[in-house]
């Protein structure tokens, strides 16, 4: 989904639901990656909507020896212009108190 995608999102939930709020993360994984994440009450109960960002990976880099018993570290190259984007939808289960997800490919177009 695209960032003027997703701020459509955002503008009509906050238009058509209650109890909106929206919040920014880092991620741990990457240098530049972010979520922002998105609570309401939905048709569906309380619902939570996750905008992923992250950098591009350019290039996967391998050092170690082939040595048998020898530590191997992978280190990545992230891109500093280009970005991914993706959207994961859950919903609140009160039988197990855990957000689960939606398939988000059958409830938005993206």
């Amino acid at each position: 989904m695209s960032p003027d995608k997703w701020q459509q999102l955002k503008g009509q939930i906050q238009d058509q639901f209650k109890n909106v709020s929206v919040s920014e993360e880092e991620l741990e994984d990457s240098e530049n990656g972010k979520v922002e994440i998105v609570l309401f009450d939905g048709p569906l109960g309380q619902m939570k909507l996750e905008y992923i960002t992250r950098p591009v990976v350019l290039d996967k880099l391998t050092h170690g020896s082939r040595r048998i018993g020898s530590h191997t570290d992978v280190e990545y190259v992230y891109s500093e212009t280009e970005f991914s984007h993706s959207i994961k939808a859950y919903k609140w289960d009160d039988n197990s108190s855990d957000w689960l997800e939606i398939d988000t490919k059958a409830s938005f177009q993206l």
